[in-house]
């Protein structure tokens, strides 16, 4: 029965969305693991929760007409797509770069439906986008498109409908600007945006919160091995805030981490990765990862970022974007003594590549539990918002540690129940849709 239930859903799915290759990946892993759980509960069955999951509630596609710095006329198609309200207001970041499209925006949303259940905090799925590349732009033409982007998104967010936060191509000043055409178009100051700078809404460890979280899920399942991170080699892959900050919090806690990249290439220093050089090249400077080895002679310098997984290391954090580490890969991080893999980006790892960790037991940690901390610090940040209050630094990480820790637990529980001891991909899939499924069915038909 569970196969057949995968591959009638995956035939609907792909019928009704052809071409989205990414949001055909991310409905089959969920399918193939919360099968069983369809097959033991008929009501959800009958209800056809699974049917309606994997259909948003809204999607919306704009245009985004905005003026360069040279009088032309630029023309960009924008994205937001609100998949589940189940448990509260949509959530899920925006991303502003060339690869997005459709299918992109509807795989991150869906997965942001399960992530957002397992935070504990009571937000539903949503994600957004734009093919606007921010790189190379001028301040005054970022401003320019956020603004024109903002012009149509405003009419479908609110605190209390649709909550965005940034992604890829989309951090502080991207956030400032779409939130300050919101506030004049709206003629209000609420909590809409996540991720505002700290003089104006914003909340203490937000920037620093989906590495930290990476690190401390990651802790989690190093210790179900009898581990720290003490004297462990790591490699990320990555430069952004994601792998910035589980840089620093992996250093923190004893590892040496060795390796980090960026869409042109990747740095090897064996010493340990001076994080205060990266922070200035890729926060200050808006810079390129190879200009490390100027600053830093020992280090070395590689074109192209896939060859990265060949370096060494005892813990892999795949924190760049979707499907960066194929078969080949993980079977080269294996070979080299990887005892743990945490997703740092969405989807990093083909469904081969988990496959390849599953059965040589990798710990393996997936995005939309992995990941999580960045939204649930999100979460803290609405929650503060609607206070008008502002945590310290050590009351929202301590937050997010306990957060991190519940989600670890609730895996490996849901994996445990349902005969998947050990295979946190199951068991944060099934934990996932079991709340956001008994959510659905108290609601009735919507």
């Amino acid at each position: 029965m569970s196969k057949e239930f995968v591959e009638r859903m995956m035939e609907t799915v792909v019928a009704r969305n052809p071409g989205e290759t990414e949001f055909h990946q991310a409905v089959r892993e969920v399918a193939e693991s919360v099968a069983v759980v369809i097959d033991k509960n008929p009501q959800f069955a009958k209800m056809k929760i699974f049917e309606r999951m994997v259909e948003p509630e809204r999607q919306m596609i704009f245009r985004v007409p905005w003026m360069n710095d040279k009088n032309e006329v630029q023309v960009n198609r924008g994205f937001r797509v609100q998949f589940s309200s189940a448990i509260g207001p949509y959530k899920g970041g925006i991303r502003f770069h060339p690869s997005v499209y459709l299918g992109i925006v509807k795989f991150l949303g869906f997965e942001q439906i399960f992530k957002n259940a397992l935070t504990t905090t009571p937000i539903g799925g949503g994600k957004g986008g734009s093919d606007f590349d921010p790189k190379g732009k001028s301040d005054n033409e970022v401003m320019r498109f956020c603004q024109a982007f903002m012009t149509e998104l405003f009419r479908h967010v609110g605190p209390d409908t649709d909550v965005p936060a940034g992604d890829i191509g989309v951090g502080g000043r991207e956030i400032g600007f779409m939130f300050g055409q919101y506030k004049r178009l709206t003629n209000s100051y609420t909590g809409v945006l996540t991720g505002k700078g700290l003089e104006w809404g914003g909340s203490l460890v937000r920037t620093e919160a989906t590495g930290y979280g990476l690190v401390y899920f990651v802790t989690r399942m190093l210790e179900a091995k009898g581990k720290s991170w003490k004297g462990l080699d790591v490699v990320v892959s990555g430069s952004g805030n994601v792998a910035i900050y589980a840089v620093e919090k992996a250093h923190q806690l004893g590892a040496r981490v060795v390796a980090v990249s960026d869409s042109n290439g990747y740095i090897v220093d064996s010493k340990g990765i001076n994080i205060d050089t990266v922070k200035q090249i890729k926060e200050v400077e808006r810079g390129r990862i190879k200009e490390y080895v100027q600053r830093h002679p020992s280090a070395k310098y590689h074109e192209g970022c896939a060859d990265i997984w060949s370096v060494p290391c005892q813990v892999a954090l795949p924190s760049a974007t979707q499907n960066e580490i194929d078969e080949a890969a993980a079977r080269q991080l294996v070979k080299n003594g990887c005892l743990a893999v945490g997703e740092g980006a969405n989807m990093p790892s083909t469904p081969e590549a988990i496959q390849v960790f599953l059965d040589n037991n990798v710990a393996f940690g997936p995005a939309k539990a992995a990941n999580a901390g960045g939204v649930a610090t999100s979460a803290l940040e609405m929650c503060q918002n609607s206070m008008r209050l502002s945590w310290t630094f050590e009351e929202v990480d301590a937050r997010l540690k306990l957060i991190m820790n519940s989600i670890y637990e609730q895996c490996t529980k849901a994996a445990d129940a349902y005969g998947q001891k050990g295979n946190l991909v199951a068991g944060a899939n099934i934990a996932g849709f079991l709340k956001v499924a008994k959510a659905m069915m108290a609601q009735g038909l919507v």
